[in-house]
């Protein structure tokens, strides 16, 4: 399970946090805080090297 925001590393807490597969390969867990998301800071799949918003 992913702990840490993939975009900026802060502990994922759960409030208004989020945890999905890569929308590329499927294959990695890509882990998202509430910042981040709300400012639309950008992510990378540490698999396939995906960039996401």
């Amino acid at each position: 399970m992913v702990e840490v925001c993939n975009s900026c590393g802060v502990r994922l807490t759960g409030e208004g946090d989020t945890v999905f597969k890569c929308p590329n390969c499927g294959k990695a867990i890509i882990g998202r805080c509430k910042q981040c998301r709300d400012q639309s800071v950008e992510y990378v799949c540490p698999e396939c090297g995906f960039v996401g918003p």
